[in-house]
């Protein structure tokens, strides 16, 4: 395929493009043991770079890991990459961490023999625009079947199936459950629901990662004066919403328009969740 402008961070040097960087018998090629993040650049603005090069840290070390960058290195390192950009190219910034190195048990990685790279790419921001969700029939994994403490790449197959399935049936994303039968989020994103002048989100329960961007939201809209819930939603309860919006680091705040049969608009709360994040993002 035909990658986007793209630089990577490893072992000491910028390499172009899309270098190889393991082996068949690295641990992370057979035995998925792998973390990453993602955060942005666009507008000549990087939200939340530091909070997202701490999480790669902490999913690492929730692995198993042990990362061979701090986080302060990886937002001075994503600095010294966008320069290698055409002024005002929007990026998605990608550090990563994977055991190259079996441990004793040969299952378990090797938390000394750890590699680090961090990728950088040209990605468009999406315009905001229609977006149809159906019920997922796959569910989340909850903390004590999965990782799901660290933003882990062996819990994206699962993400992937969902995605896949609702689009097979003519939708664009889905509300994907937890294992209890609540909503958790969508298969790329945190959900929101407003009713009645409140927003509503699931509470953060161990089955989905509780988003950076997420939390930015919620605190943008409290300081706003809009009073945001945390709690146990149902597919009825989104059913019944005046409004629909997603929140995630690559597409940031978008509205959704169907669940299934039940048609939104992109409301008064969406637009000024965006724009709050907006002004947050240029410290306006």
């Amino acid at each position: 395929m035909a990658w986007s402008e793209t630089w990577t961070f490893f072992e000491g040097q910028w390499h172009h493009g899309n270098p190889p960087l393991m082996g068949p018998r690295s641990h992370a090629f057979w035995l998925a043991s792998t973390v990453f993040d993602g955060a942005r650049v666009f507008e000549g603005v990087a939200p939340d770079l530091d909070r997202h090069a701490e999480r790669l840290v902490r999913s690492a070390s929730n692995l198993g890991m042990k990362a061979k960058a701090s986080a302060a290195e990886i937002v001075s390192l994503t600095h010294e990459g966008v320069k290698k950009f055409t002024p005002g190219t929007p990026l998605y910034v990608k550090p990563m961490v994977w055991a190259e190195g079996e441990g004793p048990s040969t299952i378990l990685p090797d938390p000394d023999d750890c590699r680090f790279a961090l990728c950088l790419f040209e990605a468009p921001m999406p315009e905001p625009k229609a977006m149809t969700l159906t019920l997922s029939p796959f569910r989340r994994p909850s903390i004590e079947c999965m990782p799901t403490d660290a933003k882990a790449g062996c819990l994206y197959p699962n993400n992937a199936r969902c995605l896949g399935e609702a689009k097979s049936r003519g939708f664009d994303n889905c509300l994907v459950r937890d294992m209890l039968g609540n909503i958790a989020e969508t298969a790329t994103a945190n959900i929101f629901m407003v009713k009645d002048g409140v927003v509503f989100t699931p509470a953060p329960n161990g089955s989905f990662l509780n988003g950076i961007t997420r939390q930015r939201v919620i605190s943008l809209l409290r300081d706003d004066g809009t009073e945001v819930v945390e709690k146990t939603l149902t597919y009825k309860d989104f059913e019944g919403a005046d409004e629909v919006f997603s929140s995630g680091n690559y597409s940031k705040v978008m509205p959704v328009t169907a669940l299934d049969d039940t048609k939104f608009q992109p409301g008064p709360v969406y637009r000024k969740t965006r724009e709050l994040y907006w002004a947050f993002a240029h410290d306006v």
